[in-house]
């Protein structure tokens, strides 16, 4: 049995919890966080997914707060989602929180 549109959009609008923020104090400069933690199960094989995450960005008027967002990657543990998904909605759910310059994921 192959793959099919419930296993490609399976976690792509989960409710998961808020990435707080923190004001910024300084322009101009970027900031990485490497993840190497993240797990999730495979929507088709419901077998856990291991990879490490890596966010970029630039911010503007607030950062991420590091214990919200790692909160927020630990419940993708028991979420039914591909990684290619979830990177995208990772990156969707970072811009909505601190809007910053620039993003990626």
């Amino acid at each position: 049995m192959g793959y099919n549109e419930r296993h490609a959009k399976s976690g792509i609008t989960a409710p998961l919890p808020d990435i707080e923020t923190f004001p910024n104090q300084y322009k101009g400069y970027e900031i990485t966080i490497e993840i190497p933690e993240y797990t999730a199960i495979c929507p088709k094989t419901n077998l856990p997914d291991f990879g490490t995450v890596t966010i970029r960005y630039m911010p503007n008027k607030a950062c991420l707060e590091l214990k919200s967002l790692k909160m927020y990657i630990h419940a993708y543990r028991d979420l039914g989602i591909f990684y290619e998904n979830a990177v995208n909605r990772i990156l969707q759910d970072v811009v909505k929180s601190c809007r910053p310059v620039w993003a990626t994921v």
